[in-house]
């Protein structure tokens, strides 16, 4: 192990990177050691530039920028939110959230919080076998958590949301009863986790905002069920960094490194591309025509159950295999896949391999066993199946 990390140093200590040299190099597997794996993926997911020189300003530019972001998309209206209940009369009709006008940036406020409730659903789920995600940030966001803003937070904002979604129903009197605020936390399945006291933030919590961050740039796409599992392995990977000036900045980081792969990925999560080359229904059906010139009995036996792609490598290929393994298996193979220099072309050999490593047992039974053994994949080695696929992709 540590001549693999000697060589990792080496590598990432040239003043000039070599991206090639690099991606072979982290194609086998990343030392988890020494916050190598972070930086390494840094560089793979095109944040970092290759000159070392540089980094110091853009790291700076960057963490800047998304402090902006903070400020634009959360705290300003947030501010302009809390202020209303302060200063009616500064808030012309015009401009009050109730206005029916479709223009009032109001009604951005509250679809924003649409998008928001369903992140929020989604990211207190986050690997829910592991503590990681709930527990505080040794690095909770000074800007978000500053006293001095006085502002509607997106704690606020999720936890009033949700009171006005429960039902209200009027007895004969005229009163109205709203459920009980206890009541509202049952719209999560997880509802034993306490939100943490002031000042502190769980890891799910940077989560969401680095997700609602992403919704508010990107409209076309906003959020999409499913993209909390793809930002979590790597949410994860830069708050675990042992070095605490790179992990005070995993938020920032982790946000950029998700635009760029979700940039290059999220054609698999835009429907109406379904169809055309670079949409996900193409990738689905290269792992069927892999496997037929790899494996042509295991495809006839599938095909002869009917069994489509789309019912199991849809979430396999859209979410990068993060459902089908344990956290750090996800990532051993994320150091792979982000070091392809085609780009996730090397995920359709990973599905293919996945598939012939179960071939027995699928040969052997009926549709809804192997529907089973396809939507919960019984192989927890991923080093087997990372070395079949590389079989294949080599046509060994």
């Amino acid at each position: 192990v540590s001549d693999q990390i000697q060589e990792f140093k080496v590598a990432l200590s040239e003043q000039e990177i070599d991206l090639k040299a690099l991606r072979e190099l982290c194609f086998s597997g990343i030392p988890c050691e020494g916050g190598i794996r972070a930086l390494c993926w840094k560089i793979l997911l095109n944040y970092l530039p290759l000159d070392q020189a540089l980094w110091e300003t853009f790291l700076t530019k960057q963490r800047d920028l998304y402090a902006q972001f903070l400020r634009e998309m959360i705290i300003q209206p947030g501010i302009a939110k809390a202020n209303l209940g302060v200063s009616r009369e500064d808030v012309t009709l015009e401009d009050h959230p109730l206005n029916p006008n479709p223009d009032s940036r109001w009604n951005t406020y509250f679809k924003d919080n649409e998008v928001l409730l369903q992140i929020d659903k989604d990211v207190r789920r986050l690997y829910p076998d592991m503590a990681f995600f709930q527990r505080p940030t040794d690095f909770p966001s000074q800007l978000i958590l500053d006293p001095q803003n006085e502002y509607e937070t997106l704690r606020r904002r999720v936890e009033q949301t949700t009171l006005k979604a429960q039902t209200v129903n009027r007895n004969r009197s005229g009163v109205t009863n709203v459920s009980s605020p206890g009541k509202a936390l049952n719209l999560y399945p997880s509802n034993e986790y306490e939100v943490l006291p002031n000042g502190c933030e769980a890891h799910w919590e940077v989560v969401e905002r680095i997700l609602f961050i992403y919704a508010k740039l990107n409209p076309g796409i906003a959020y999409v069920q499913g993209m909390n599992e793809i930002v979590g392995p790597i949410y994860y990977t830069f708050a675990t960094d042992p070095n605490n000036q790179w992990k005070e900045h995993a938020e920032a980081d982790t946000f950029f490194c998700f635009t760029n792969l979700m940039s290059e990925n999220r054609d698999n999560f835009i429907k109406s591309l379904d169809d055309s080359q670079c949409g996900i229904t193409f990738k689905m059906e290269s792992v069927f025509s892999k496997l037929k010139e790899k494996d042509t009995e295991l495809y006839m036996k599938l095909q002869e159950q009917n069994i489509k792609p789309q019912y199991f490598t849809f979430r396999w290929l859209t979410l990068l295999l993060s459902q089908e393994f344990l956290l750090p298996d996800v990532i051993r193979i994320w150091d792979s896949l982000f070091s392809d220099q085609e780009r996730f072309e090397f995920l359709i050999p990973v599905c293919c391999a996945m598939l012939t490593l179960i071939r027995d047992q699928l040969l052997a039974g009926d549709f809804t066993t192997n529907m089973r053994l396809l939507q919960d994949y019984p192989i927890s080695d991923v080093h087997a199946i990372l070395i079949k696929a590389k079989e294949l992709q080599d046509g060994l």
